[in-house]
Order: structure tokens, then C-alpha cells, then sequence
């Protein structure tokens, strides 16, 4: 079998789990599982990219389908592709924040639907490990078109932009594939005579990183981001990771906002408008969501973590918002898919309708809820280490046990998580209190004391 395929997208190191001959088969056995009669395809900005892309168009081609290519684009930009346009599905070549030798591929169906380990990611690879294809008698054609005019209609959808006061925002694409959408959103405000000004940084793709992967989610990645702000006296900052979906903010002070209590503010937000509405989180921080989405007379929805399972879950529960504390946002009218440009466009509309700073509308969560942030371990076995740290815990009787995605314990005044990474060798862990910091540290120091003993 393939071991680029993972639960819910494809990923793997290249020329040892993926190359374009596997590109190529994961193509057809796209075209030859679900039958589609077109399908739209994009790509980040890596060096491999483009050529993986052409060869996934080529294997859909030789089961006969037909492909439109939408060029290097974000892999919402192939999101919204496959709801907006008249097609059957949608494929992104990307590989995110991953190291440089390696890339991947996220696939959705008819109207972005997911497609992950249970709804036909299992069978496209057994498929392409047969490798037993039969040639189409009409081979499909393949069209090159754009779509971002309706998706830079689609994102102001979600704000007033008259209403939107002047802000002066630091916009770092990381030198992924960011930088067009911001230009486009740029002309249309001025167009529109929107007072934002953007302030742009690392701002043309470069398949080199010069400045780094892309990943604002690691502590070390976010300096260059926060001193921008401080020195251009922003507004607010925003970094993207490589292929977009995901967006991560620092206040007027450069100081980073955890994803974790974006997912608070844009929930209440949300069930301001839409009271009794269903918010999807991920079991990874929970506290602060469930108090929001409680109090603003909502319903907490918790779902395993990874972006096909969070948009499962908001389709079957027909969520308005889900978010997970790791940048990730998703939207009903979005085709419950993730976007890394909507958050920052309706936090800016927050800040503008209250005049509040970014520090204000978050900075009493922080307070209530404090947390670790998301740390990571390499170890040698994630299962054993996660085995140890239950035990060590579980004698401490713990009020709640949770297996939803790894272990989660909570107690009366702490609780964490820790997991494997479905993307990367990894062990993660994060941990959050009620009121008082002091315990986060604490327990944090004794968990990472297991953890290594374990590696």
C-alpha cells in the first residue's frame, strides 16, 4: 500500500513515499472510484508542485476525465473551486508547512466535500497500489481558467466593508502562496474606498523559503511577523502557513493570539448573529470554546482533530462555525471547508464595530483559560509514551477521561491533551487551566518529564 496516504489528506517525503508516477496513479484512481466527470486542480508554490499537479491532471485525463487547472493557488482557492464551479471535485498539491522534501495532495469531492480514510481515501489507494488501470476510450481534455474574481466576491461576503474603520495591517505570506489573494483584496479596497492599509511582508512565492517553511504555529517562526507590527505600529498582524489555509494573528502589540481563543472570539460572533446555532471544536483545547458557545446560548459539538473530520462533523451536525486551536477555521457557507482569509477579514470587522484592539476582545479569555499553546516531542514510540503519561495521571483520579483523538484527562482546575500527529513524526501536547497560569507550567514540565523518559 501507499504510505503517502494518511487519514485524511496525502503526504509523504519525495522520491520515497511520492513521486509523479504515484501522482499519476493517484489521478486514476481518483477518476476510476468515483467517476467524475470533471475535476478542478491547483498547487502550492514548491519546486515539485507544478509537476505533481500536471500529473494528477494526467491520470485523471487517462480515465477519461476532464480537468480544470486553476495554476498556483491556495488549496482553498480549489475549495471553493469545487462548490463555486460546475465540477465533480477538486484536488490540492500541497505540502503546507512540511519540510521541503516533502509534498502531498488534499481531495474533495462535489461541493468540497472531504474525502478522508472512511469516505474513499482508503480505496483511491488501493487502487493506486494495483495499479491495474484500464484506459479510457476518450481520454479528457485539460483547461486552464481562474476563479479568483468570485472568490475575492465570496470572502467580502463576509464583512461590511463600508463599515470597516482604518487599520493598518502586517500581511506576511511567508513567501507561500498567500500573496496573490491579499493583492486582490487590496485593489478591491481601494476600489471600495476601504480605509486598510497592508503592510506586506515576504510577500512572492518562492519555492526556496527563503525566510523559513512557512509554519507560524512554531514559536520560532513568529519573531519577524511581531516585530513588523511593532515597528509599522499596526493594527494587527497576520501570517499564513504555505498553501493558506490557515491563518494566525498578533495584536497591536506583536503579541501572537493562540488560535484557541480566535475560535472563542469568532464563535461568539457567530452566535451573536445566529443564537442556538452548533460551534465544532477539536478535543485538543476545549474550555474556553464550551464556556462561549454556552453563555452566547449555543451548542459545543467536539469533533476528532484534522480538517476531513471537523468538516464530517459540521455537515452532519450542519455547524454555522468550527474552528480547532491549531489556526484551522471552517464555515457553514464556506462549504464547511477551512480558510485561512475569512478569520482576519471578520476579526478586522470586530475590531472595527466595537473599536476595540485585538489585545481587548481576546485578552479576558487568555486570563480565564490560559494555555501552553501546542508543544511537540520527537519519540521513539508515541503510543508508549502516551500509555505512561495516562497512567501517571489516571491514579489522580481524573473528572474526565477522553479518547476521542488521543488522551485527554481533565481535573477540577487543569486538563490536557496529548496525541500523534496524523501529518508528522510527532507527539503533541497542550495543556490549560481555569484562572491561574501557574498550573500550566507545572504540569507541563511533569508531562515532558514522562514524555522523554519515554523516548
Amino acid at each position: 500500500m501507499l504510505s503517502c496516504c494518511k487519514a485524511y489528506d496525502i503526504r509523504g517525503r519525495l522520491g520515497v513515499d511520492l513521486d509523479e508516477e504515484i501522482a499519476r496513479r493517484i489521478g486514476r484512481a481518483y477518476g476510476e472510484y468515483f467517476h467524475p466527470r470533471r475535476v478542478v486542480v491547483g498547487c502550492d508554490a514548491r519546486l515539485t508542485s507544478p509537476a505533481l499537479k500536471q500529473a494528477v491532471a494526467e491520470g485523471l485525463m487517462d480515465v477519461g476525465v476532464d480537468v480544470v487547472d486553476i495554476g498556483q493557488t491556495g488549496t482553498e482557492e480549489v475549495y471553493f473551486a469545487a462548490f463555486h464551479l460546475d465540477v465533480d471535485g477538486g484536488i490540492a498539491v500541497t505540502a503546507s508547512h512540511n519540510p521541503m522534501d516533502y509534498n502531498g495532495m488534499k481531495l474533495v469531492r462535489q461541493g468540497a466535500q472531504p474525502i478522508s480514510g472512511d469516505s474513499g481515501l482508503r480505496e483511491i489507494e488501493r487502487l493506486a497500489s494495483a495499479n491495474a488501470f484500464v484506459h479510457a476510450a476518450k481520454r479528457g481534455t485539460l483547461h486552464h481558467g481562474s476563479i479568483l474574481a468570485p472568490y475575492i466576491d465570496h470572502l467580502l461576503g463576509y464583512i461590511e466593508p463600508a463599515r470597516l474603520r482604518p487599520l493598518r495591517l502586517v500581511a506576511n505570506a511567508g513567501n507561500g502562496v498567500a500573496g496573490h489573494v491579499i493583492d486582490a483584496l487590496e485593489a478591491r479596497f481601494r476600489d471600495l474606498a476601504v480605509p486598510i492599509e497592508c503592510i506586506k511582508m515576504h510577500h512572492e512565492p518562492d519555492p526556496t523559503f527563503p525566510n523559513g517553511i512557512p509554519n507560524p504555529l512554531l514559536p520560532e517562526n513568529r519573531a519577524a511577523t511581531a516585530a513588523a507590527v511593532r515597528a509599522h505600529r499596526a493594527d494587527m498582524g497576520i501570517a499564513w502557513d504555505g498553501d493558506f489555509d490557515r491563518c494566525f494573528l498578533f495584536d497591536e502589540t506583536g503579541k501572537f493570539i493562540e488560535g484557541y481563543y480566535i475560535v472563542g472570539l469568532l464563535a461568539a460572533a457567530f452566535l451573536a448573529r445566529h443564537p442556538g446555532e452548533k460551534i465544532i471544536h477539536d478535543p485538543r483545547l476545549t474550555w474556553n470554546t464550551i464556556d462561549i458557545v454556552r453563555h452566547a446560548g449555543g451548542i459545543a459539538v467536539q469533533s476528532k482533530t484534522g480538517h476531513a473530520f471537523i468538516k464530517e462533523r459540521m455537515r452532519a451536525e450542519n455547524a454555522i462555525y468550527g474552528g480547532e486551536m491549531s489556526a484551522h477555521h471552517y464555515f457553514r457557507e464556506f462549504a464547511y471547508c477551512d480558510s485561512g482569509m475569512i478569520p482576519w477579514l471578520l476579526v478586522a470587522g470586530l475590531m472595527s464595530a466595537t473599536g476595540k484592539p485585538l489585545s481587548i476582545l481576546v485578552g479576558d479569555r487568555e486570563a480565564a483559560f490560559p494555555c501552553s499553546g501546542e508543544i511537540n516531542y520527537r519519540v521513539g514510540d508515541a503510543q508508549a509514551a502516551m500509555q505512561r503519561v495516562e497512567a501517571h495521571f489516571v491514579g489522580q483520579n481524573p473528572l474526565v477521561v477522553d479518547r476521542t483523538d488521543g488522551i485527554g484527562l481533565e481535573f477540577a482546575d487543569w486538563r490536557f491533551n496529548l496525541r500523534s500527529s496524523n501529518t508528522e513524526p510527532l507527539l503533541r501536547l497542550n495543556v490549560e487551566a481555569r484562572g491561574n497560569a501557574a498550573p500550566v507550567g507545572d504540569r507541563v514540565g511533569e508531562i515532558e518529564r514522562i514524555v522523554v523518559e519515554s523516548s
